[in-house]
């Protein structure tokens, strides 16, 4: 662990040349601020006062003021900077081009190609000595003929350019998406902002600016920037879990445990900290600095590891053992190798690759069998000549020449177009979904949109403005349905209630004026808090006055909101010694606290729990069902002289004084009900989940069409969700949650457990035809484990927490659930252009191997020449995929149901058009190959003598299969059957453009390509012919529409995902841990500090528990407790094991309980 910390603060010497000199005139250097930002509690509390006093002492030396903060001086600052670092962690670096271009070579359809390719390249350099003479017979074995020898080569240097083109593509695509993301990382941290105290004004700055000294203010929900050290805290808990690994929130006070972590999460409470580490010296910068150099020493410590002796290896390595060892390896894999996404369309796609692949290879096999043994006989046998060894290298030269023709069958058989398709379609989609307001930081996040079934929304934010406003009001006795005039109520109350709203909510939340005339008050800080502050400005009063006259330091004692009290009480000293105590929260949570309330003249009147009753009844459900969040707002007096329990809060929080109950109104966002229609319209079905009351949650869903009257659908709130799933032990059930959640539409007062639990629940169901694909929406710290959990998170860009977006695969970049809509469409979009293209590659191929394989059969030549076959390829391969993978989504795509898992990729229908259109294809090319010299009055190119001149024949064969690939590229663009092929074809360009331009190479190929590609010119009536038997696939096309696929029973489909029991263990591994991704990140570093002291630890106590020679048992069990923390920390479920081999053998042998050892 020394030598650890010590490589980390080595790493920092260069900002520690100022340390000498006194730290600048500071009074703390920076080791000195580092070593004490590692002690916690007692120890740190004990530190502080040992050296500086108090706090405010540490400030002093840090030259800032506890209230006033720093003087935001630029050159003061600055110098800040220069001696304690600045506030930020330089990202890990990303990996270059050469390395993506590496990666995107591992493709297998690839390095068939390649190999193809080099062996044909090598081939037409090779020239066997020895010209043909008599003796070994004039052979026509269709050998080509000089002009295709000398472009012999051409064949394998176009193979090696489409690989090419592919790989660049690929990682160009990489290349662009990971700059993108960290434009918009840049991005979010540029817009991360915190709040510090310059000056004495409370300003925002961007997190990267603050610097050590700077007083911050920190509230519920904070991900704290740097280290500090507590002034002044309000009943703050924090969850240090990302660093420690406890999952118990921690409280914090100036008087108990005043240090604060950078990466940790304020759960609850608010206060003060005068920050001491920023940036690589802050307890998460040296986690990342540790990660950052892990790499690289794990590397060395392994060569040094080898060289040093058992024991100390023992001690570096991770020690491995039967089930131990495969974890391990497992880990390193996670931790190192980079992690593929293999999303469902993947899976698909690499089998259906698979197939097609091996089908190709055992006809290009059986090809050059079929070609060498015909040579043979025909030679050896029937010509009767004998074997003679002067004439072995022109026999090779004809083997050479077969293989050549069984190659080219293997290429035009792989589909290497389809990876490109692949990337082609995603990486467009994702282009232009960030236009659409959506961020997509997993690719394979776009394509499973398209598949999705099932939404689980959240209410705040997404489905509503997230702009609150007070509409309604019930003060002394009266119920207003708009703003009350203040001259209607009574003084007594009205003053009251501004103190009670001012003083109890968070002082960081302010409404500010408007930046712009004419627009609304800026809300800054918690929504809820907002509307009422908002509340007491439309009563013509002002908060900043009496929040002047009670500063925040004044405040006795708060008890913050929290999702568990779902209160917020706050206590002031009044001048005659007592106390008073403001408390608002959900009404329904609060008025059963209550036993007075103020009536219209301002004096007490007794709360019964009859009158609340009837207060339910009248007053808060009809506001909950005209949608609206019911606050009560109330108080309580405490007489001077003996002072309460405080820790006693039930005790405290108790016999209020309710002054007001107010609906506050979220209006939903006004394109949400149509988005959620046509959610609706695509099969997907959307449930909202919510923190809110199940009346105001009714209401809203009603608002936005979640549910409609007539329909049979649950709401259900929490508790009675969990008694539906839960057996008698407490357990979930599989069978109980699927009888719950098919109907379930609104799900209120709901924890982050019941949204995790859905989710699961949902996403392991069995019970429908297909398998569920669900996507959430989250904007809370709390959603994390949900928007993992799920197989699309969306995280709000803008209300959401730094937790949620690193949890999340797409960012809505403005909150919007109609941006969801659109993902959904764009998801559907990918999924069909992979279909259009695969139906179109797959009919070429069919074609193509057919021809080359009987033509080569019967007349001992392929009709395509080897480079025409690689024209085709290329235009079929690489320009359709272009084409065809960038065709724009249109609304229909959201009249369908969603595809689900198990859908194939290519459907009945798609099969019947792949045949169809590959009978008229075949029927056509034999009939011109045998008798096309009739029909058009040429010679015929069949068995022509060697080093003859190309033949018209063979050119119209080939002319005319181009001119049908490219006519039945538009038949392609439709897959579900429909008639008109031509709809829409004029928005999308690119594949407008793609066609003109390959017609437009296809002439000048065939009247200019000469002996390179074995063309003859033709005459304008022959191309004419061409053309017709070309558009002839337009109306063929029409032909195949009209059957009915319902009567092609035969018809199988193809490309299914992988099967079940196809999956891997390691998905499976991957499953079993949700695990917040940012603090899977952090982890990684601990594992190598608890790895660390865990092992000396066991190692100090193995050897001083054989001192005692006591049961090594005792000691095993002793550790289980740090052995627990230790399996939160590291994800593993197999702890590693120590093998004892040098101590004692027998005693990790003889370990009955199968206790481990870490």
């Amino acid at each position: 662990m020394g030598d650890v910390a010590n490589s980390s603060v080595g790493h920092h010497a260069k900002n520690q040349q100022h340390g000498a000199n006194r730290a600048g005139g500071f009074g703390c250097t920076l080791p000195e601020l580092r070593s004490l930002m590692e002690l916690r509690g007692a120890e740190a509390l004990q530190k502080i006062q040992e050296t500086y006093g108090d706090v405010s002492g540490l400030c002093k030396r840090l030259k800032t003021s506890p209230t006033e903060g720093l003087s935001d001086n630029v050159t003061d600052l600055e110098k800040r900077r220069q001696i304690y670092g600045q506030n930020f962690i330089p990202p890990k670096k990303p990996k270059t081009f050469l390395q993506l271009v590496w990666e995107a070579l591992q493709d297998v359809t690839l390095i068939i190609l390649e190999i193809a390719a080099i062996i044909s390249l090598g081939l037409s350099f090779y020239a066997p000595p020895g010209e043909q003479s008599d003796a070994c017979g004039n052979v026509s074995a269709g050998a080509e003929d000089e002009g295709e020898a000398e472009a012999g080569w051409i064949e394998g240097a176009a193979i090696l350019l489409s690989v090419i083109c592919v790989v660049l593509v690929t990682a160009f695509n990489d290349w662009s998406k990971e700059k993108q993301f960290r434009g918009l990382q840049s991005r979010i941290e540029q817009e991360q902002k915190f709040q510090v105290i310059r000056k004495g004004q409370v300003i925002q700055v961007p997190v990267a600016e603050l610097v050590v000294g700077d007083i911050a203010q920190i509230k519920y929900g904070d991900l704290l920037p740097a280290d500090g050290v507590l002034i002044q805290g309000n009943d703050l808990k924090i969850d240090e879990s990302s660093l420690t690994g406890e999952s118990d929130h921690v409280r914090k006070a100036v008087d108990k445990d005043p240090m604060l972590l950078s990466g940790t999460h304020v759960m609850e409470g608010s206060g003060r900290m005068v920050v001491t580490a920023v940036g690589v010296n802050s307890q998460t910068g040296i986690i990342f600095t540790l990660l950052g150099a892990s790499g690289e020493e794990e590397e060395k410590k392994e060569k040094k590891a080898k060289k040093q002796d058992g024991a100390v290896a023992m001690e570096m390595q991770p020690l491995k053992s039967a089930e131990g060892g495969e974890m391990e390896e497992r880990e390193k894999k996670k931790a190192n190798g980079p992690k593929k996404e293999k999303s469902v369309l993947q899976g698909k796609l690499t089998k259906l690759a698979v197939q097609i692949g091996k089908a190709g290879l055992v006809m290009s096999a059986f090809t050059v069998v079929i070609l060498v043994i015909y040579f043979v006989i025909h030679n050896f046998v029937i010509g009767g000549r004998p074997w003679l060894s002067n004439c072995t290298p022109v026999y090779v030269q004809y083997f050479v020449k077969f293989f050549i023709i069984g190659v080219t069958v293997l290429v035009v058989a792989v589909p290497e177009g389809l990876p490109l398709a692949v990337t082609i379609s995603l990486a467009y989609s994702v282009k232009k979904m960030m236009k659409d307001n959506n961020l997509v930081r997993h690719l394979d996040a776009c394509e499973t949109m398209g598949n999705a079934t099932a939404i689980c929304s959240d209410k705040t934010g997404t489905l509503t403005t997230n702009r609150m406003t007070v509409v309604q009001s019930y003060v002394g006795d009266t119920h207003y349905k708009e703003i009350p005039d203040p001259n209607n109520l009574n003084p007594k109350i009205l003053d009251l209630l501004v103190h009670a709203i001012s003083i109890n909510s968070a002082y960081t939340t302010k409404v500010l004026p408007p930046e712009k005339e004419g627009a609304l008050p800026r809300q800054v800080g918690n929504k809820t808090e907002c509307a009422l502050l908002g509340f007491v400005l439309d009563l013509k009063q002002d908060f900043q006055p009496v929040r002047d006259q009670i500063p925040e330091q004044k405040l006795y004692k708060v008890y913050t909101f929290n999702s568990v009290r779902k209160s917020m009480s706050t206590v002031i000293c009044m001048p005659d010694g007592g106390f008073r105590l403001f408390s608002k929260g959900a009404s329904e949570i609060l008025l059963k606290k209550c036993t007075n309330i103020l009536n219209s003249n301002g004096e007490l009147r007794s709360f019964r729990p009859r009158d609340r009753d009837e207060m339910v009844k009248k007053i808060i459900e009809p506001m909950a069902c005209d949608g609206l969040r019911t606050i009560c707002i109330a108080y309580r007096d405490f007489s001077a002289g003996q002072e309460p329990e405080w820790d006693n809060e039930t005790e405290i929080v108790g016999e209020l004084t309710c002054i007001a109950v107010v609906g506050i109104e979220d209006p939903v966002r006004p394109e949400v009900p149509e988005a959620i229609r046509k959610c609706q319209r695509a099969g997907i079905t959307v449930r909202m989940v919510t923190g809110d009351n199940i009346n105001t949650a009714r209401a809203i869903a009603a608002k936005c069409g979640i549910i409609q009257p007539g329909e049979d659908f649950l709401c259900l709130e929490g508790k009675e969700f969990n008694r539906r799933i839960r057996n008698e032990k407490g357990e979930i059930e599989q069978d109980r949650l699927d009888k719950v959640w098919p109907k379930l539409r609104v799900l209120a007062r709901s924890s982050p457990t019941d949204k995790h639990t859905l989710v699961k629940g949902i996403i392991d169901s069995t019970i429908g035809e297909q398998r569920q694909v669900v996507a959430v929406t989250g904007d809370g710290t709390n959603d994390g484990p949900a928007l993992k959990k799920a197989d699309v998170g969306f995280a709000m860009g803008i209300a959401g927490t730094d937790v949620a977006k690193e949890a999340s695969d797409i960012i809505l970049t403005d909150d919007n659930f109609s941006s969801i809509v659109k993902a959904v469409m764009w998801g559907r979009n990918v999924y069909d252009s992979i279909s259009k293209f695969l139906q179109f590659q797959l009919t070429v191929n069919v074609v193509a191997v057919i021809v080359a394989f009987t033509g080569a059969c019967i007349t001992q030549d392929s009709p395509l020449k080897a480079v025409q076959m690689l024209w085709v390829n290329l235009i079929m391969d690489t320009f359709a995929s272009l084409a065809l993978a960038t065709e724009p989504p249109t609304e229909s795509l959201l009249l369908r149901k969603p595809y689900g898992r198990d859908k194939p990729l290519i459907s009945r229908t798609m099969m019947k058009n792949i045949l169809g259109h590959a009978i008229y294809q075949l029927t056509v090319i034999f009939t011109l190959l045998f008798a096309g010299e009739v029909i058009f009055d040429i010679d015929s190119g069949r068995n022509a003598p060697l080093h003859s001149p190309p033949s018209e024949h063979y050119t119209i064969i080939f002319n005319t299969f181009v001119l049908m690939q490219l006519c039945n590229e538009i038949n392609a663009r439709k897959i579900h059957g429909e008639r008109n092929v031509f709809e829409g074809i004029f928005s999308n360009p690119i594949f407008c453009s793609i066609v003109l331009g390959t017609f437009g190479i296809q002439i000048v190929i065939v009247q200019f390509g000469g002996k390179p590609f074995s063309c003859a010119p033709l005459t304008v009536e022959q191309w004419l012919w061409c053309l017709f038997i070309g558009i002839g696939e337009l109306v063929w096309g029409q032909v195949i529409a009209t059957i009915p696929t319902s009567q092609l029973k035969f018809l199988k489909e193809a490309g299914h995902g992988p099967g079940k029991d196809e999956i891997t263990d390691e998905e499976m591994a991957e499953d079993e841990e949700e695990i917040d991704h940012a603090e899977r990140e952090l982890r990684r570093g601990q594992i190598l500090w608890f790895r660390g002291l865990n092992r000396i630890q066991t190692q100090m106590e193995v050897v001083s528990t054989f001192k005692r020679s006591g049961s090594f048992q005792g000691a095993v069990r002793r550790r289980s407790s740090v052995l627990s923390q230790l399996h939160d920390v590291t994800n593993i479920s197999t702890p590693t094991h120590v093998i004892l081999s040098a101590a004692n053998p027998t005693s990790a042998a003889g370990n009955p309980g199968g206790e481990s050892i870490p």
